[in-house]
């Protein structure tokens, strides 16, 4: 027996609002090795944005359906499917590039991971990106001892979130880089209480004496999400032998590092894409150590969902279209939900 899906696709490059087409289709019932999932939430994360704009490394094969992540109820197996999955169980797909915005979806046994029944939707659907990504940059890069410091900017968004919460679960300060704005010492206040250290604006860390006077340790790790005069002042803060690691490139502006940081101060500059980890982690246990540390510290209130808002899946043009221009002291997250 056939489900009628419900899919968002499109089939060239642009602005999410105007390329996206809500769509139906029959999805078959699982074979060899299939399962069927119900999607109960997907989020919209700016990679997604960036690819369908064409502006990612990753070009789907039109007509392609959007997102990355999503959490899903199981609702049929197929033979031969194992006997890891059950009907009834949570499942977030670990592979990359699946379209996951669509209300029903037949994936591989294989790319499924299952999520412990009291994970939440929000925390569940957004686990694969932003956590993973912020739980890397700080195993994989540097030792981190309780005590050390973590400076990274973009701090309010959703991998900001993230890593200022995992630090504090490791007993490592975080120090945090925002944008100034109006409502700053709401902001600030709001990541304070997820367990950041200390939060700046740009224009404070320039000044900053929080290293230089002993307050916090010099940072072993500086995380970049921003590029450009920022990302600059962020390495002046960093330890001998620190590492700055860039994942992301907000401003468009380049990393540019001075001769003396590398000579004299021994700094490492490196990037890092999930992408790619996962692709070449796929079998490696490091991942189900990392998923298993991640489900056990949502488990206990030590990691939440970033700020977020559930939105109807139908309403998809408004959730692109505020997702391109989030307003607030926080970013938010859409979720959609089936």
């Amino acid at each position: 027996m056939s489900v009628m899906a419900k899919v968002l696709r499109y089939g060239e490059f642009g602005e999410p609002a105007k390329v996206l087409q809500l769509q139906e289709e029959s999805v078959p019932d699982p074979k060899q090795g299939e399962v069927l999932i119900k999607t109960l939430g997907a989020p919209i994360n700016p990679a997604d944005i960036n690819t369908i704009q064409g502006k990612y490394p990753v070009k789907p094969t039109f007509p392609a359906v959007g997102g990355n992540e999503c959490v899903g109820e199981v609702v049929a197996i197929g033979p031969n499917a194992g006997n890891s999955l059950k009907v009834g169980d949570r499942v977030v797909p670990f592979a990359t590039g699946l379209g996951t915005w669509r209300s029903h979806a037949i994936y591989s046994a294989n790319q499924l991971m299952k999520v412990p029944a009291n994970i939440g939707v929000a925390e569940a659907a957004t686990i694969t990106v932003n956590p993973c990504t912020g739980y890397r940059m700080l195993k994989d890069f540097v030792t981190l001892k309780p005590g050390d410091t973590v400076i990274q900017n973009g701090a309010n968004s959703a991998c900001g979130q993230a890593i200022i919460q995992l630090c504090r679960a490791w007993n490592v300060e975080c120090v945090g880089i925002v944008r100034d704005r109006p409502e700053f010492g709401q902001l600030k206040d709001y990541l304070k209480g997820l367990g950041a250290a200390e939060i700046l604006t740009e224009e404070e860390l320039r000044t900053t004496k929080l290293f230089k006077d002993g307050i916090f340790r010099k940072p072993k790790l500086a995380l970049n999400c921003v590029g450009g005069k920022n990302a600059l002042e962020l390495s002046r803060q960093l330890d001998q032998a620190g590492v700055m690691v860039t994942y992301g490139g907000m401003s468009r502006e380049p990393v540019t590092v001075p001769t003396a940081s590398l000579i004299f101060k021994d700094l490492r500059f490196v990037g890092f894409w999930m992408t790619r980890w996962t692709k070449e982690n796929a079998g490696s246990p490091l991942r189900s150590e990392m998923f298993n540390e991640l489900f056990g510290l949502i488990d206990r209130g030590a990691l939440k969902a970033p700020a977020h808002e559930m939105i109807s899946f139908e309403d998809y043009t408004a959730a692109v279209t505020n997702a391109l221009n989030i307003q607030g002291f926080v970013g938010k997250k859409y979720i959609f939900r089936f």
